[in-house]
This record gives C-alpha cells, structure tokens and sequence, in this order.
C-alpha cells in the first residue's frame, strides 16, 4: 500500500485551467466585437459622408450603396476651387441652372469660422480661467449656489435666447459684425468652462498657494506663476471644447448675420434651395472640409485632451 502511494500520480488540473483560459479569451473577443460594433456606428455615417463628396451625383444614394467608383473633384472644385457653379451645373447635366450661382464658394466661410472660434476661445479662457481659479479658492457665501445658477444658464435651450440677442444686437447696430458673433459665442460657451476649469482647480492643493504666498508671491503670482502651471492639461481640453462648440454652433450664428459674416454651418444651410433642393454634393464637400479643418486641429492637441479630461490637474 506504501508503495501504491509513492507512486500514485498527481491529479492533472490542466484542463481546468485551460477552461479558465478559453473563457477569459471569449470575453475578451466578445469586448472585442462589442466595441468594433460600437465605434462602426459612429464612424460609418461619417466614412459615408466623405465618399458623398467624391461620388457622381447619381451614385449618392444609390441602394445598394456604391463604395467603389470612379472619384470626381467636381462638388470641391466648386466649394473649395471657386468654379462657377452654372458651369459646373453645364457640364454635369447639359442645361443651364439659376439656382446656386457663386454662394457654393466656401473658403471664406471657412475662414470666417476660423477667425470667429479662435477669437472666442482665447476670451472664453481669458475671462473663464480666473473666474474658476476664484470660485475654487476663495471663501464666498453660497458658493455652490453661484456654481449651480452657473450651470444654469446653459440648461435653458439656445433659442430661448436668440429672441433677446437680436434685439439688442439691433439696437447696438451689432447685426453682421465680427465682434458681436464673436461675443455671444464666448458668452454661451463661458458657464461651462468656469465650471470645467473650476473642477481642475480644485484638483490642486491648497497648500500650493500658502506656500507661494509664504515665500513672497502675491495672490495673483501665486495663480499665474505657480497654480496655472498644473492646470495646463485642463485649460488646453477646455480651449478645445470651446473651439469645437463655437465651430459648430448654428441657430444664434444664422439669427444674428446676414452676408458680410457667414461661418460654415450656417453657410452649409444655404444649399438647401426651394428650386434645386439641396445640393448633396456641394454639401458633402463641405461638410468633409470642416470636418478635417477640425480632425487637424483636434490631432494635433488630443494629447492634452486626452490627459485633461482623464487625468484632472495633479493626481495623488
């Protein structure tokens, strides 16, 4: 019998472990695929968007779609290229047309909405950035209560407000101007960076400021010379946020300008005609123009991005 256990082999555990193995593969595939799925549905609408400004009129909407063809520059020569859209229209269909005529030149559109987010996301910091080093660090009554009406302001819809800023933009002959389109997109993209940026601040200790003071500084060296380099992260993925919103903003931008300032969605809305009905690829064209514009841009900075909204100020 002693000898019966001496020899006696060992249980083999290796198929459980393989079974273990096999299962943690399976959710790691099935993650896998969920997450292809989930990404494919926000892609694909603008995968398809982008091949629209390359595609034949007649290969738009074609069902089945069509995603090999034969690409034609024609709707960027237009948008981009400044050629006249009759004699595009001539080419394409054999007829002259008097819908479109030169408004489907869109560079200056284009740089309009550069000149217009930039400039109001260098206010929206300017203005925002010590708003919520402010809120963060000083002792002030109902503070949180300032912070909620706040975050208020942007709770309402925005043509709530576009009513109101005509009025007054009429009244202070503000109507198609730079400074007034520039202005209320600082004003409705300023609430939630203050609270944005607030956030961040709050991330770093206090004892940061009591020992720049401690050391000489005053309040406000201690912010700009010591405070606002660990916020940097949160102040570039605020800066971003804000150019993106202004980019894109429509309703306040359309009630507020007639021709002289124009930015790019409310130029793409000037497609769409009684007569000719919208103007699929000159759109797309467009539309994938302001889209690179701003992929550029976000590429360029995602790193920031990334850290800032992930990461906070300091960690630890």
């Amino acid at each position: 019998m002693a000898a019966e256990r001496l020899t006696a082999k060992p249980v083999a555990t290796t198929p459980k472990v393989d079974r273990l193995a096999w299962l943690r593969d399976g959710r790691t595939w099935l993650r896998t695929i969920l997450i292809v799925f989930i990404v494919f549905i926000f892609v694909f609408p603008i995968y398809f968007w982008f091949l629209a400004s390359f595609k034949p009129f007649g290969l738009i909407f074609t069902l089945p779609p069509v995603f090999f063809f034969e690409p034609t520059f024609t709707w960027y020569s237009v948008v981009l290229g400044g050629v006249p859209y009759n004699k595009v229209m001539l080419e394409l269909t054999g007829a002259l047309t008097s819908t479109g005529g030169g408004l489907y030149y869109s560079v200056p559109y284009i740089i309009d909405s550069i000149i217009i987010a930039t400039i109001s996301t260098l206010l929206v910091v300017l203005v925002g950035t010590p708003a919520a080093y402010a809120l963060s660090r000083f002792p002030m009554r109902r503070r949180h209560d300032v912070a909620f009406w706040i975050l208020s302001t942007r709770m309402m819809p925005v043509v709530v407000a576009a009513m109101p800023f005509f009025l007054m933009y009429r009244a202070l002959g503000w109507i198609d101007t730079y400074h007034g389109v520039v202005l209320v997109h600082t004003v409705i993209n300023l609430p939630l960076a203050i609270l944005l940026l607030k956030s961040f601040f709050d991330e770093v200790p206090f004892d940061l400021d009591e020992a720049a003071m401690v050391d000489g500084a005053t309040r406000w060296q201690a912010f700009y010379k010591v405070i606002i380099y660990y916020v940097l992260p949160g102040l570039a993925a605020t800066a971003i946020l804000s150019f993106i919103f202004s980019w894109n903003e429509f309703l306040l931008t359309l009630t507020l300008t007639r021709t002289s300032v124009r930015t790019m969605p409310v130029a793409a809305s000037t497609f769409d005609t009684a007569t000719g009905g919208t103007e699929w690829g000159f759109l797309a064209a467009l539309g994938t123009s302001a889209m690179v514009s701003v992929f550029i841009f976000v590429l360029f900075v995602q790193r920031h991005l990334v850290r800032g909204l992930t990461m906070g100020a300091v960690k630890g």
